[in-house]
C-alpha cells in the first residue's frame, strides 16, 4: 500500500534533507515525526530520547498533547516505550492498552489512540531512543 506522501523512498530522501537542514536539534526532530506521521497516516508519531540518567524523554510528537513535550519522562523498562528501549526490539499493537507493560501518561492525551507501533533508535547497537507511531484505529503495522 502506498502512503499519502509517495512511500518509503520519498520519505527517507525527505528525512535526509530536514537531517541536513541548518536548525536546531528541537526544530529537526519536530520536522521530522511531522514526515513520519504524514507518510504513515499515522495520526500520531513521536520521538523519545534517552537521556543520559536513562530516562526516557517525550522530546517531539505530531499528534499528542504538544505541552507534554520536555515534561513526559519513564524508565528504560518503563511502558511500552520504556520496553522497547531496554530490549531494543520493535513491538507492534493492535490495541496497545491491553499490553500488560502499557503505562498511561495522562498530560499527552494519547487515551484516544489504540494501535501502537515503536522502534528502536539505535547507533552501534546502543539504544538513542524511540519512535513512536499510534493511531485512533485498531490497525496491524
Amino acid at each position: 500500500m502506498r502512503s499519502a506522501l509517495g512511500g518509503p523512498r520519498l520519505l527517507l530522501r525527505r528525512l535526509r534533507e530536514i537531517s541536513a537542514e541548518s536548525v536546531s536539534a528541537q526544530t529537526r526532530l519536530d520536522k521530522i515525526v511531522i514526515q513520519i506521521a504524514a507518510n504513515m497516516v499515522a495520526e500520531v508519531c513521536s520521538v523519545y530520547v534517552l537521556r543520559a540518567d536513562q530516562r526516557l524523554e517525550l522530546y517531539a510528537t505530531e499528534g499528542l498533547n504538544r505541552e507534554a513535550v520536555h515534561l513526559t519522562t519513564m524508565h528504560t523498562g518503563e511502558g511500552l516505550v520504556g520496553l522497547i528501549a531496554k530490549s531494543a526490539e520493535p513491538l507492534a499493537l493492535s490495541e496497545a492498552q491491553d499490553h500488560p507493560a502499557f503505562s498511561y501518561k495522562p498530560e499527552t492525551g494519547e487515551e484516544a489512540y489504540h494501535s501502537f507501533l515503536g522502534v528502536p533508535i539505535l547507533r552501534g547497537g546502543n539504544t538513542l531512543g524511540v519512535l513512536v507511531v499510534q493511531n485512533k484505529v485498531r490497525r496491524v503495522y
